[in-house]
């Protein structure tokens, strides 16, 4: 049986409304980082292993744990969040400030566009959660804890529960509105679990 725990960073400065330089260096406010500790305390064994976003929200988030099973070894995968908004026009922004691009981007409903340099499209986001299902599928590791973000897990868990055939409009719309209605709050997440011969991946219960 190979079972794999996905956990949402704790909270972040972005998510406690305060403005970020870029997506990627956002910290963990003092909450987050007792969320991060509640987590690590969460483990009843080591995992086999702990992976994280190269993000600095879920490296954080990690560390914690990582700390708490030293021997177990530590992988950065690329589980970051979606960046569909260019980078460069977000410095210094708050979520609230962005939020006039947010709805934007999503109304255009276009999965192969792509907002600037350094964002991605709908397709890239989803083909790097299918690649993450597929290195699991292949990994050795049994015990899997993986560190990663809201959307991402939400796009991992919507491949498996819809399996949309075509990445057309439609499905980003569909994703998007799977999104909100399963929103994953800080330090939430859920689990998935595969016997060997099984086909396909076990979604478990959400814990929000």
């Amino acid at each position: 049986m190979k079972r794999v725990r996905l956990i949402r960073h704790g909270q972040s400065a972005a998510n406690a409304g305060q403005a970020s330089r870029d997506h990627a260096s956002i910290p963990l406010t003092p909450l987050g980082l007792e969320q991060a500790r509640v987590i690590a305390g969460s483990f009843s064994k080591a995992p086999d292993l702990i992976v994280a976003s190269p993000f600095a929200r879920a490296q954080a988030t990690a560390q914690a744990t990582a700390a708490t099973f030293p021997g177990t070894p530590f992988e950065t995968w690329a589980v970051e969040e979606f960046t569909y908004l260019a980078p460069e026009r977000c410095v210094d922004t708050t979520v609230a400030q962005r939020k006039g691009w947010v709805d934007a981007y999503w109304l255009k409903s276009d999965p192969a566009y792509r907002d600037g340099a350094g964002a991605e499209s709908f397709h890239d986001f989803v083909a790097r959660a299918q690649a993450f299902l597929n290195r699991l599928e292949q990994h050795p590791a049994s015990d899997i804890a993986v560190f990663a973000h809201g959307q991402y897990l939400n796009a991992v868990a919507w491949l498996l529960e819809r399996k949309p055939r075509v990445l057309d409009g439609q499905a980003m719309a569909d994703w998007r509105a799977y999104e909100i209605t399963n929103h994953i709050q800080n330090a939430g997440g859920f689990s998935l679990s595969r016997s060997a011969g099984d086909a396909e991946w076990a979604l478990g219960t959400r814990d929000h």
